[in-house]
């Protein structure tokens, strides 16, 4: 493969198109469009697709730029470690990480930082996307973990194992404009409520309905999401109640500037990592998990 090929893909990707892409590479459309099929034709797959002016990526092209983003990554650290150490490069192993879109941004956060603690560095490639894909890229080898708020599924045929890192309680927030809205004391004081629910695909979802009906509880239902930021966001605005992970709490409530309603012991969010190891011996992993099991969820 001509990588001289694969820069100017890179390049139209980042670009958008081969116009803007040809102003910054310094050469004509038509040249780098010739160049761009040269490379499609030896790998024998579609790397773009026209919708209407614009260029978009078909599937094989969205591989090979997530491909393209590591291979000029690691071009761009060599140049840097062979300048700063002199010509003694020293390359930083890398822990490529998945976490499932349903789990919050910031217990990711919370979850990997154990993990640029340690003695000896290590570089952090993080992924976001669903559980299904990531375990797909776990079984390929192209991630060395997986964080997600529900373990393996058996039906699935990937070679890993599940490592339960905690669990949380859940809490229920909402904006100090809605509070006094809400009659009675909690949790009488959702029913008729305006709430925010996470998307019925999410693993929290089934258990939050199960406890609203024991507890006969009819909520009005404004939105669904399955983004956790986004039903925070209209959270703060007052648009609904929501709720999140109890260990979040403290920071939910300084970051999005919400109140604490109340709290249920009965709905849990579990998390986990899954690994092709059955007995973890990574380093990094290590610390992640022996963290989230400490101070974490403790």
């Amino acid at each position: 493969m001509n990588f001289k090929h694969l820069h100017y893909f890179w390049v139209t990707a980042k670009a958008g198109g081969v116009v803007r892409a040809g102003e910054q590479l310094h050469i004509t459309p038509q040249t780098l469009s010739g160049q761009i099929k040269l490379l499609e034709a030896r790998l024998g797959r579609p790397l773009f697709r026209k919708s209407g002016r614009r260029l978009e990526l078909t599937d094989d092209g969205r591989v090979a730029l997530r491909y393209a983003d590591e291979i000029f990554a690691l071009g761009s650290e060599l140049q840097t470690a062979l300048h700063e150490q002199g010509g003694r490069a020293t390359q930083v192993p890398a822990l490529r990480v998945g976490a499932a879109d349903s789990v919050a941004k910031s217990v990711v956060c919370r979850l990997l930082e154990p993990a640029l603690q340690l003695p000896e560095p290590v570089r952090l490639v993080c992924t976001e996307g669903k559980f299904a894909d990531l375990l797909a890229q776990l079984a390929l080898h192209r991630l060395d973990l997986v964080l997600a708020d529900e373990p393996l599924p058996q039906r699935l045929s990937v070679k890993a194992f599940n490592h339960a890192l905690g669990q949380s309680p859940m809490s229920f927030f909402c904006a100090p404009s809605l509070r006094p809205q809400l009659r009675g004391r909690f949790p009488a004081c959702l029913n008729g409520a305006p709430m925010l629910l996470p998307g019925a695909a999410t693993p929290v979802r089934p258990a939050l309905e199960a406890w609203l009906a024991r507890h006969r509880l009819h909520p009005r239902v404004v939105a669904e999401f399955d983004d956790g930021a986004s039903m925070k966001t209209f959270g703060r605005s007052g648009h609904g109640v929501f709720l999140a992970p109890a260990v979040l709490e403290q920071e939910i409530q300084a970051q999005y500037g919400v109140q604490c309603i109340g709290r249920s012991e009965e709905i849990v969010e579990s998390f986990y990592a899954v690994s092709v190891e059955r007995r973890i011996t990574h380093p990094a992993v290590v610390a992640i998990t022996q963290a989230a099991r400490g101070a974490l969820f403790g």
